[in-house]
Protein backbone atom coordinates (compact mmCIF):
# COMPACT_ATOMS: atom_id res chain seq x y z
CA UNK A 1 0.00 0.00 0.00
CA UNK A 2 1.44 3.40 -1.01
CA UNK A 3 0.73 6.41 1.16
CA UNK A 4 0.08 9.91 -0.26
CA UNK A 5 3.22 11.58 -1.55
CA UNK A 6 4.85 14.55 0.14
CA UNK A 7 8.01 16.66 -0.10
CA UNK A 8 10.78 15.79 2.33
CA UNK A 9 14.41 16.19 3.20
CA UNK A 10 16.00 12.80 3.83
CA UNK A 11 19.29 12.23 5.64
CA UNK A 12 20.72 8.83 4.75
CA UNK A 13 23.02 6.82 6.99
CA UNK A 14 25.77 7.42 4.41
CA UNK A 15 25.65 11.14 5.23
CA UNK A 16 23.93 12.17 2.01
CA UNK A 17 21.11 14.69 2.30
CA UNK A 18 18.49 14.68 -0.46
CA UNK A 19 15.28 16.57 -1.14
CA UNK A 20 12.52 14.84 -3.06
CA UNK A 21 8.87 14.05 -3.49
CA UNK A 22 8.41 10.94 -1.37
CA UNK A 23 5.84 8.17 -1.02
CA UNK A 24 6.07 5.42 1.59
CA UNK A 25 5.19 1.84 0.75
CA UNK A 26 4.82 -1.20 3.02
CA UNK A 27 6.24 -4.35 1.42
CA UNK A 28 7.03 -7.65 3.10
CA UNK A 29 7.04 -6.26 6.67
CA UNK A 30 9.38 -3.40 5.77
CA UNK A 31 8.92 0.20 4.71
CA UNK A 32 10.27 1.42 1.39
CA UNK A 33 10.52 5.10 0.47
CA UNK A 34 9.86 5.82 -3.18
CA UNK A 35 11.67 9.04 -4.10
CA UNK A 36 11.02 10.85 -7.36
CA UNK A 37 13.68 13.11 -8.92
CA UNK A 38 15.80 13.32 -5.75
CA UNK A 39 18.13 16.33 -5.66
CA UNK A 40 21.10 17.52 -3.64
CA UNK A 41 21.13 21.20 -2.71
CA UNK A 42 24.35 23.07 -1.91
CA UNK A 43 24.65 26.63 -0.66
CA UNK A 44 26.73 29.01 -2.74
CA UNK A 45 28.59 31.29 -0.35
CA UNK A 46 30.57 34.47 -0.81
CA UNK A 47 32.22 36.84 1.64
CA UNK A 48 28.85 38.44 2.37
CA UNK A 49 27.12 35.12 3.15
CA UNK A 50 24.83 32.80 1.23
CA UNK A 51 24.27 34.07 -2.31
CA UNK A 52 22.23 31.21 -3.73
CA UNK A 53 21.79 27.49 -4.08
CA UNK A 54 23.15 24.88 -6.47
CA UNK A 55 20.76 22.06 -7.35
CA UNK A 56 22.08 18.79 -8.74
CA UNK A 57 20.59 15.35 -9.28
CA UNK A 58 21.29 12.91 -6.44
CA UNK A 59 22.61 10.28 -8.88
CA UNK A 60 24.37 11.83 -11.85
CA UNK A 61 25.04 8.75 -13.98
CA UNK A 62 21.48 7.55 -14.50
CA UNK A 63 18.47 8.74 -16.44
CA UNK A 64 16.03 7.08 -14.01
CA UNK A 65 13.88 9.48 -12.03
CA UNK A 66 12.37 7.11 -9.43
CA UNK A 67 14.27 5.21 -6.73
CA UNK A 68 13.38 2.95 -3.83
CA UNK A 69 15.18 3.45 -0.51
CA UNK A 70 14.78 1.00 2.35
CA UNK A 71 13.79 2.85 5.53
CA UNK A 72 16.63 1.01 7.31
CA UNK A 73 19.07 3.18 5.30
CA UNK A 74 17.46 6.44 6.46
CA UNK A 75 18.84 8.28 9.48
CA UNK A 76 16.08 10.89 9.59
CA UNK A 77 13.40 12.41 7.40
CA UNK A 78 11.62 15.73 7.66
CA UNK A 79 8.46 16.57 5.74
CA UNK A 80 8.85 19.97 4.09
CA UNK A 81 6.26 22.68 3.70
CA UNK A 82 8.89 25.29 2.73
CA UNK A 83 7.36 26.89 -0.36
CA UNK A 84 10.72 28.23 -1.65
CA UNK A 85 12.34 24.81 -1.46
CA UNK A 86 9.37 23.14 -3.15
CA UNK A 87 9.34 25.79 -5.90
CA UNK A 88 13.09 25.31 -6.54
CA UNK A 89 12.55 21.55 -6.72
CA UNK A 90 9.60 21.82 -9.11
CA UNK A 91 11.51 24.28 -11.31
CA UNK A 92 14.46 21.88 -11.45
CA UNK A 93 12.20 18.93 -12.37
CA UNK A 94 10.47 20.93 -15.13
CA UNK A 95 13.84 22.05 -16.56
CA UNK A 96 15.31 18.54 -16.49
CA UNK A 97 12.21 17.12 -18.18
CA UNK A 98 12.50 19.74 -20.94
CA UNK A 99 16.13 18.78 -21.48
CA UNK A 100 15.28 15.06 -21.63
CA UNK A 101 12.45 15.61 -24.13
CA UNK A 102 14.29 18.16 -26.25
CA UNK A 103 17.50 16.29 -26.93
CA UNK A 104 18.70 18.01 -30.06
CA UNK A 105 21.30 16.71 -32.45
CA UNK A 106 24.32 18.71 -33.45
CA UNK A 107 23.91 20.64 -36.68
CA UNK A 108 25.84 23.36 -38.52
CA UNK A 109 23.50 26.13 -37.31
CA UNK A 110 24.78 25.53 -33.76
CA UNK A 111 28.31 26.53 -34.73
CA UNK A 112 31.28 25.53 -36.79
CA UNK A 113 31.89 21.80 -37.14
CA UNK A 114 35.28 20.43 -38.07
CA UNK A 115 37.46 17.39 -37.69
CA UNK A 116 40.32 17.13 -35.19
CA UNK A 117 43.10 17.80 -37.70
CA UNK A 118 41.43 20.95 -39.09
CA UNK A 119 40.70 22.27 -35.61
CA UNK A 120 44.29 21.60 -34.52
CA UNK A 121 45.65 23.45 -37.55
CA UNK A 122 43.39 26.47 -36.96
CA UNK A 123 44.26 26.62 -33.25
CA UNK A 124 48.00 26.38 -33.98
CA UNK A 125 47.72 29.30 -36.45
CA UNK A 126 45.84 31.36 -33.87
CA UNK A 127 48.48 30.56 -31.23
CA UNK A 128 51.41 31.46 -33.54
CA UNK A 129 49.77 34.75 -34.58
CA UNK A 130 49.12 35.92 -31.03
Amino acid sequence: MIEDDFYATIKLKTGEEIFSKVAASEEDDRTILIVVNPIVISEIKSRVGVVGYKIEPWLKTTTDDMFAIDLDNVLTMSESSDIEMIMMYQSYVRQSNKEKNNESKINRRMGYLSNVNDAKEILEKLYKNS
